[in-house]
């Protein structure tokens, strides 16, 4: 380790010479790389961490809400529903509640089956 103009070197650290502007003049400031490796792989989250996060922070964002197509159990009749509809959904054969508006995602009617649409 040796001192040069004020700035530390250091011989067994890896060093770089990284330019630095200070006011008009570029200085020449010694950084030390070290790399460490990380907990986790940040290129290749795994599914279910994707899903936890929000839409906006993905690694490709993508909205949580989705289209569905749903089966009434009484007329067999499909309707399309959106997931997080804010308006209760009547069936339009016989007038049975598909699905009932929460805080976040609608809540489906027993018997009814869904499916997702394809995008």
């Amino acid at each position: 380790m040796y001192i040069k103009n004020g700035f530390v070197f250091s011989l067994d650290i890896e060093t770089q010479t990284c330019l630095s502007n200070r006011g008009s003049r570029a200085h020449l400031v010694a950084c030390n790389a070290i790399t460490m490796p990380l907990a986790r792989d940040l290129l290749h989250p795994s599914f279910r961490e994707e899903k936890r996060k929000c839409k906006l922070k993905r690694l490709v964002p993508s909205p949580n809400s989705f289209f569905m197509d749903v089966k009434c159990s009484g007329c067999l009749k499909i309707q399309i529903v959106f997931s997080h509809a804010q308006t209760a959904v009547v069936c339009p054969g016989c007038d049975r509640i598909l699905c009932q508006p929460t805080g976040g995602r609608a809540r489906l009617a027993d018997g009814c089956s869904y499916r997702k649409k394809a995008k």
